[in-house]
């Protein structure tokens, strides 16, 4: 916050601080003391910037509200008031739903109409509950320019800087494909530049990666139209191009018609194009009446788990997990209730001749669920430990397995947008409802995408796909979902003929017999895959080793595939 606030020039400063594991544990913390619910950092972030935001007239909008928005701006208004900084709060509430049976949360996702009455009512830090993360920028934006409700175009504009600037560095080179010199120097061979000028997304080689050792955090340059221009303060690190924001645009969306309560954007619409360094004009998005209906967010208690990783050293590895297995098993089924849903996994990490013990390691992981924490406790740890001297050679686990701990669940649902009450309370305590949307438009496919390019021939060799195309992957509950981009007209003709759903099985195994569904995004040169249920019960529950699919875009890219050799 205080690098946003002190390194440049700056009007609003927004922070999304939910994600759906987030509002489980602001729902624990509120059965712990119903004053709370709100995200604490946010306060203490505010503490130490307090005369910034006065001094630089920055508006401060920030869903760390949570649970309990109404309890965050109070403690604001504390706060304030302790500091001798004269702020205006106001906050936005009515996400709140009645709760289903066996729910610790539910919550609708509102859109920004809230925000715009709270600043023109003249707030200077705006909190809310649940909103879209993108709500967060079309708010500011309406109330700055003046828009309607059915601007659909310029609100659409919005939504997609929103979506660019929601997870932070991740648009300014952090958690990015091409991160090093090597992977992000390409086009060479076929003796083209990258950077056309054009509306298309490509990036401009370059001879050296820049800092990514501490990305700065992106901004938007927002304009009447709905345009904007990413960049960041001057001097910070790590980058932004069209690579690094076709990243973020792909990062947990699904089909092109990216739906929310004040517009639907319309992804296959976006146009980007370097408008200079760290300079990333986005441009051309259309957008579309909202649907009639919010997305809700329903967290509630899964049941309990525990976990056990034995370390597997040397030489037999295959059969030193056969063994412990097979006790352990043993042990399970003698137990007087076996847990309810039993995970094993092998992850090879060793290697043979290995100059380090750890380098000469296996990991064997078990996971149990199950509702009853009897199950999962003794039974399991008691086991572990009885096995330590009487079973494979070098027998060892991370750490004692514990008695086991709670796990949540996080599940979307659907309801009608009348039955929501989103209001904004004022600075001076009026309430004032914001209606919804008097259009509305039911979501339906895009339909197939443009005729695909004709495919690219030649010569080819095996090699790892990411030689030639980056990927961002992402979770969205219980799904995956896996963003693949390339940066050339060439390799757009080879990835968009070549990466099909099921090449994408077969490369990726762990999907061959889960729904997945390609979108095609030809203006970025991008695929979009969702894979439904890979992620089990999602992030909560913890059953796999990569719980929010952060890496699946990494293990596509080691994927070896023929790749024509003009491309590499």
């Amino acid at each position: 916050m205080t690098q946003m606030l002190t390194g440049g020039e700056l009007d609003v400063l927004t922070g999304d601080y939910l994600a759906e594991l987030t509002m489980l544990i602001l729902g624990r913390d509120r059965l712990k003391d119903p004053r709370l619910g709100y995200a604490k950092t946010f306060l203490r972030q505010l503490e130490n910037n307090l005369g910034h935001v006065h001094e630089r007239g920055v508006r401060i909008v920030a869903n760390a509200g949570g649970l309990n928005p109404g309890a965050l701006a109070d403690a604001v208004r504390e706060l304030a008031e302790r500091a001798g900084v004269p702020l205006r709060v106001a906050h936005v509430e009515g996400d709140s739903l009645p709760l289903p049976e066996g729910a610790l949360t539910a919550n609708a996702y509102l859109g920004g109409g809230g925000i715009t009455k709270c600043l023109a009512a003249g707030a200077d830090v705006v909190v809310t509950g649940r909103v879209t993360d993108a709500a967060l920028v079309t708010g500011p934006a309406a109330w700055w320019f003046g828009w309607g409700p059915e601007e659909y175009d310029r609100l659409a504009g919005a939504v997609v800087a929103g979506h660019v600037l929601e997870c932070g560095a991740q648009a300014t080179g952090g958690n990015y494909a091409f991160f090093s010199g090597r992977s992000r120097s390409s086009d060479r061979s076929s003796g083209r530049s990258s950077d056309r000028s054009s509306d298309r997304s490509s990036d401009r080689p370059r001879e050296r990666p820049s800092d990514v050792r501490r990305p700065g955090f992106p901004l938007a340059e927002i304009h009447a139209d709905g345009s904007s221009v990413i960049t960041k303060h001057p001097g910070t690190g790590g980058y932004v191009d069209t690579g690094t924001v076709t990243a973020q645009l792909l990062y947990e969306t699904g089909a092109p018609r990216y739906a929310g309560p004040d517009v639907t954007a319309r992804l296959d619409t976006v146009r980007l194009a370097r408008e200079g360094p760290d300079r990333v004009r986005i441009s051309g998005v259309r957008g579309e009446a909202p649907p009639p209906t919010l997305k809700a967010g329903v967290t509630r208690m899964g049941g309990w788990r525990n976990e056990v990783t034995f370390v597997l050293t040397g030489l037999d590895i295959e059969e030193k997990a056969e063994l412990v297995r097979a006790q352990l098993e043993d042990a399970l089924s003698s137990a007087e209730r076996r847990p309810a849903r039993v995970r094993w996994e092998l992850v090879r990490t060793d290697r043979p001749d290995a100059d380090t013990q750890e380098r000469a390691s296996a990991l064997l992981r078990l996971v149990v669920r199950d509702p009853d924490p009897a199950n999962v406790g003794r039974v399991i740890s008691g086991a572990a430990i009885e096995l330590a001297l009487g079973s494979y050679p070098g027998f060892h686990v991370t750490a004692p397995p514990g008695k086991g701990a709670p796990y949540g669940v996080f599940e979307a649902a659907y309801v009608d947008a009348g039955e929501v009450k989103h209001v904004a309370v004022l600075p001076e305590g009026e309430r004032v409802r914001v209606p919804h949307p008097a259009r509305t438009r039911v979501l339906e496919p895009v339909g197939d995408a443009p005729g695909l390019p004709p495919p690219l021939t030649g010569p080819t060799r095996s090699a790892p796909i990411g030689l030639v195309a980056g990927a961002r992957s992402g979770d969205k509950g219980g799904d995956a979902n896996v963003g693949v981009w390339v940066r050339s007209d060439d390799a757009w003709r080879w990835l968009a003929n070549e990466l099909t759903v099921d090449r994408f099985r077969r490369l990726l195994p762990e999907t061959a017999h889960l729904p997945v569904v390609r979108h095609v995004l030809p203006n970025l040169r991008a695929l979009n895959f969702v894979v439904e249920g890979l992620l089990g019960e999602g992030v909560a529950s913890r059953a796999r080793f990569d719980p929010q699919a952060k890496a699946l875009g990494e293990w596509l890219r080691s994927r070896h595939i023929d790749i024509p050799e003009v491309l590499l």
